[in-house]
């Protein structure tokens, strides 16, 4: 065989490869999230390091991704660093990741698309859980709030529901704040609670949510109609 027939099988064999991996980065991705309207995936490395299973960047672009319910309108994302079952995945198995994988986001949610997430358990607990810190007695667990409407403003979140009791519905509003305190802790402050017929909640002290070591928010924006997030997210094997 001449050096060019050589170089030339080579060239189509890591094309392979290459069209192989993307296919499973591709299917790996759309396990994880229920729906997706739109994704690109461009891989970024040496024929060595596709061979050996070692990938140093995948960027990908998704748009109306749904993760756990909650309707994600645009993410980005670049992962670096990844180590991956090349072998197996050329004999047609799932990709796996091998090490934990640092990835970079830049993630966009519209107002429109996190009221369609209303009705999430993600989204839903999340409300709950912070009624429960914030107003205990008046908000048990046992007593669940059904979310009609989130409103994003500058630098705050407006949010709409009825208190469901045995016997009637009340209205509720809720108005808060978004401050990021550190790459993994958030921050609620200025909370106003009122029903129909009373304030009740006024409170200026923060509460703080930790969201884990594998975070690292750099970014938090709210503005009129939308929530933009930057940050990195270790994801696990």
């Amino acid at each position: 065989m001449s050096e060019q027939n050589s170089q030339t099988t080579n060239v189509n064999k890591i094309r392979i490869i290459t069209q192989v991996l993307t296919t499973a980065v591709k299917l790996w991705l759309r396990a994880q999230v229920s729906q997706i309207s739109e994704l690109e995936v461009e891989i970024k490395a040496s024929d060595r390091q596709l061979i050996s299973g070692r990938i140093p960047s995948v960027s990908i672009f998704a748009t109306h991704a749904v993760y756990q319910g909650l309707l994600i309108t645009q993410i980005q994302l670049i992962a670096e660093n990844i180590q991956i079952n090349i072998g197996s995945i050329l004999k047609g198995k799932p990709l796996r990741l091998l090490e934990i994988v640092p990835v970079v986001a830049d993630l966009t949610i519209d107002e429109k698309d996190l009221n369609a997430s209303l009705s999430s358990n993600l989204l839903s607990s999340a409300l709950g859980d912070l009624l429960v810190k914030v107003l205990p007695t008046y908000c048990p667990k046992t007593q669940p709030i059904n979310w009609q409407e989130i409103i994003l403003e500058n630098n705050q979140i407006i949010l709409r529901g009825m208190r469901v009791t045995n016997s009637e519905t009340t209205p509720l509003e809720i108005c808060l704040g978004l401050d990021l305190l550190n790459g993994h802790e958030l921050q609620l402050t200025h909370i106003q609670i009122k029903d129909d017929q009373r304030d009740l909640l006024d409170n200026n002290d923060g509460y703080n949510f930790d969201l884990g070591s594998d975070v690292d928010i750099q970014d938090l924006t709210l503005i009129p109609g939308k929530l933009v997030c930057r940050g990195r997210i270790n994801v696990n094997p």
